[in-house]
């Protein structure tokens, strides 16, 4: 096992990390499907526009990459002010259209002690009325994304499941990214399981390790589960954010535990996604394991001391 030093954010800013330490210019970034929720957080004083494949997608863009979002909005207020920010965040809509069916999607956010903070998720949204035409299959099929980003909440409704199981089939040789993001009442055992199992890299925290030790039978510590599930799954790498304290990250054959970065938290929504985001970024990179989990740390640290999922770039 490595372990990295501690390192102080306070210096740092997201604009540097994605001036720093994103693909250069002229190389070509990885193609990378996200499907998922396209909502609202609603917080007690404001509501921000976010979803976890959203908020990967917007950091993939900014470290250089090429994002492709798969979601729906609805035919209401948000939905137009949703894909109006789409627009201003340079991100490409062609697989969110707009749905009469359901409204768009939103979740009731209430913050806690710390990095605590729990959602009440409204469903059916409009995310669950997204459906894949086989022409518009073909079309991603064609775009050959190098990676296909997925968590639980979005394919816990039948439709959406569905449309999960066309990408996973139709993209055989496409590398998969599931980060577990377990909402109360969307989280059956049988769905993380199967999930677990279709995918080639795994993100998840702690409380979601004890949800894996308890219902399927992996170890509690955070390098026995990486080890473990790389080795029952096949996965080629696997992490575990540990809050302030930092991640253990597995890639390949090599571990590492790197240590929290010390900030006053705003805001921790969004944080894991940005963490997620420097993930895919590190191993699309080739990195050593110590330098993608530095990043990703320091990414996560400079979300959650800032108010939004998605901090205004510039």
């Amino acid at each position: 096992m490595t372990t990295v030093g501690r390192r102080n954010v306070a210096t740092d800013t997201l604009d540097t990390l994605y001036e720093q330490d994103g693909l250069p210019s002229h190389v070509a970034g990885a193609r990378v499907l996200l499907v998922g929720e396209v909502l609202w957080d609603e917080f007690p004083d404001c509501a921000r526009l976010g979803g976890a494949p959203l908020n990967v997608a917007v950091h993939l863009g900014r470290l250089r990459h090429a994002p492709l979002l798969v979601s729906a909005v609805g035919a209401d207020r948000r939905g137009g002010e949703t894909r109006a920010a789409l627009t201003a965040l340079g991100l490409d809509a062609t697989f969110v259209p707009t749905t009469s069916r359901f409204q768009t999607g939103s979740a009731r956010v209430q913050l806690g002690p710390g990095d605590e903070t729990s959602f009440t998720i409204e469903r059916p949204a409009a995310y669950d009325a997204v459906e894949l035409s086989a022409e518009n299959l073909e079309r991603i099929v064609v775009w050959n994304p190098t990676w296909l980003y997925y968590g639980t909440l979005f394919p816990s409704f039948p439709q959406p499941r569905r449309v999960l199981s066309q990408l996973l089939d139709g993209l055989p040789h496409t590398a998969r990214f599931y980060d577990l993001n377990l909402r109360p009442g969307f989280e059956s055992p049988e769905l993380v399981d199967d999930l677990l199992r279709r995918a080639d890299v795994v993100k998840l925290n702690e409380q979601e390790l004890q949800f894996a030790q308890g219902r399927l039978n992996l170890p509690v510590d955070p390098e026995g589960f990486c080890r473990t599930g790389a080795e029952r799954y096949g996965w080629r790498g696997a992490c575990v954010t540990l809050g302030a304290r930092g991640c253990a990250m597995l890639v390949g054959d090599d571990y590492v535990e790197a240590p929290g970065l010390q900030v006053h938290v705003a805001d921790p929504v969004g944080a894991g996604d940005a963490f997620a985001a420097a993930f895919i970024h590190g191993i699309v990179s080739r990195w050593p394991v110590e330098r993608v989990a530095t990043l990703a740390n320091r990414m996560g640290a400079l979300v959650a001391a800032s108010h939004g999922a998605i901090p205004a770039a510039g």
